[in-house]
């Protein structure tokens, strides 16, 4: 995506043809992958599917969860953040551990905490056992996503075989994506809420098993020491930040919520001052001065920013607007979700085709035109073009995912694959915080704006005022759904204009950015 590698004497990691060396010398190809590799690229999917599905499938349980256990509104806002909050602290930490003690070994390990908080959380008996669970849900999923990724780049050298093994990645994160709601509404019919945690298990029994002897072990050839105050500062900055950015999101404007942001960026300050200073940092802040690296990152956090927040207004609008069951509504999702997985393989063709550049523009304004629609969707039950604007959504994403997950592995040095990986996940973890807090709120403020004169319940989103509209007589009550409805499709009408005009922004940009490679 423009800069050379982060060594500039070796040949780039993962080129097909050979290189040459400082002394003139042809580097020989890189090694091609077998079939061992390809079976061990099947296991390296299956931590993706188990964190991709997990991110969607709890919005389902949550009133099974209030009702069986009796969880108030503060329990219940802990029970779903938690496990992201963890996650994200802990993310570049794990990926660091994965590159000295081993990533296969890190990926074990946390494939079977996975699986026994998955049980915990199943059964919890109360509403503090729960969100503890999730907190070690989020610990061990922390491990998974970075080592999955940095395994790649190391069970695949050759760039083309990487790219497509990138792509299955990619398309394995949009296929639990899709998975998860009709997963979680068919559960739900069937069993109780503990079923979409009990389903874990299997994959992880599988992962620990498999993994052994199917992918080759893979850590830093020249393992530093893992500094604990670099660890500390790290999580300080992380944790506060995610989740003054999530209260904002909830509860709108908070002076604890700045309070938080504030100290979250100055722990991160610290944070970047040390790891200049250390000789082995935890993360390698230079690698932010490649173009490639800090774009992948960079488009990483857009394009998930963009999508959550597609997804939080439209399993609304499906569900409350139109009236569809969950599984409905995970249904109507499912063609965009599948056009993700299909556009994931296309993105390395694409990139030969018009160059990588081209091909993250030609993705981020798929995106755009998409929310375009969205701006346009008409009044009355309009789930067919919901569905196809969300398509494009998905489609532009898919396109971009890949490329940006190859430029972060490609840039890094292979000592560094893990921490570099765990950034490329924290860019996802941040765009959905940041996709539901800043486009949510544009959300809920323009729904605010439609529903001036309704009783105040009514203005704190469409599920008080079908609430509110449920014990009024029935001509108010129908009147009072109306105008909810109205004001929610004009709420997504002005997401999807905000959305809309950030993604042309980022394509204009990308495009600036990379337009000719650095010398």
């Amino acid at each position: 995506m423009g800069d050379p590698p982060h060594h500039p004497h070796s040949a780039d990691p993962g080129s097909t043809s050979g290189g040459r060396t400082a002394t003139g010398q042809v580097d020989a190809p890189a090694p091609r992958a077998g079939a061992r590799e390809w079976a061990g690229l099947v296991v390296l999917t299956l931590p993706v599917l188990l964190i991709s599905v997990d991110m969607t499938v709890l919005s389902f349980a949550v009133p099974h969860i209030s009702r069986d256990l009796g969880v108030g509104s503060v329990g219940l806002l802990w029970v779903v953040d938690t496990y992201s909050f963890v996650l994200a602290a802990l993310l570049v930490t794990m990926g660091a551990l994965g590159d000295r003690i081993g990533r296969r070994r890190l990926l074990v390990l946390g494939a079977a905490g996975f699986g026994v908080a998955s049980l915990i959380t199943a059964f919890a008996p109360d509403t503090g056992v729960l969100i503890a669970a999730r907190a070690l849900l989020g610990v061990a999923g922390a491990t998974l996503m970075p080592s999955t990724l940095s395994l790649i780049r190391s069970t695949f050298p050759d760039r083309r075989q990487r790219q497509t093994a990138i792509a299955v990645w990619s398309s394995a994160l949009a296929a639990g994506s899709a998975l998860g709601p009709l997963l979680g509404g068919a559960l739900l019919e069937f069993f109780w809420w503990g079923s979409l945690f009990v389903v874990n298990v299997p994959i992880t029994v599988l992962l620990v098993f498999l993994a052994p002897v199917l992918v080759r072990e893979s850590k830093a050839a020249r393992p530093g020491r893992l500094d604990p105050v670099s660890v500390l500062l790290l999580a300080a900055a992380m944790f506060p930040a995610v989740y003054g950015v999530k209260s904002f999101a909830e509860h709108g404007p908070d002076p604890l919520a700045a309070v938080l942001v504030l100290a979250g960026v100055a722990s991160g300050v610290l944070f970047v001052r040390r790891q200049l200073r250390l000789e082995e940092p935890l993360l390698d802040i230079g690698l932010f001065a490649i173009r490639r690296f800090s774009v992948g990152v960079l488009l990483n956090l857009i394009t998930l920013f963009a999508m959550v927040a597609a997804l939080f207004f439209l399993t609304q609008y499906l569900q409350l607007v139109l009236g569809l069951t969950p599984f409905a509504a995970g249904l109507v999702l499912v063609p965009g979700l599948l056009s993700a997985i299909g556009a994931s393989f296309l993105a390395a063709p694409a990139a030969r085709w018009f160059a990588p550049t081209g091909a993250l523009v030609t993705g981020l304004v798929l995106m755009a035109a998409g929310f375009v629609m969205f701006t346009l969707l008409p009044d009355g039950r309009q789930a067919v073009y919901a569905a196809i604007a969300f398509t494009f959504v998905c489609f532009g994403m898919g396109l971009v995912e890949p490329l940006t997950n190859d430029a972060v592995l490609s840039a890094a040095p292979e000592d560094r694959a893990g921490a570099a990986s765990a950034v490329s996940e924290t860019g996802y973890e941040l765009g959905a915080a940041l996709g539901v807090a800043l486009l949510g709120s544009v959300l809920l403020a323009a729904y605010r704006t439609g529903v001036v004169g309704a009783p105040d319940e009514a203005a704190t989103g469409i599920a008080g005022a079908l609430g509110v509209a449920a014990d009024l007589p029935e001509a108010d009550g129908n009147a009072l759904r109306e105008q909810a409805f109205s004001a929610f499709v004009g709420g997504i009408h002005v997401t999807g204009a905000v959305a809309a005009a950030i993604l042309a922004v980022t394509a204009v940009a990308t495009a600036v950015v990379l337009r000719k490679p650095v010398t």
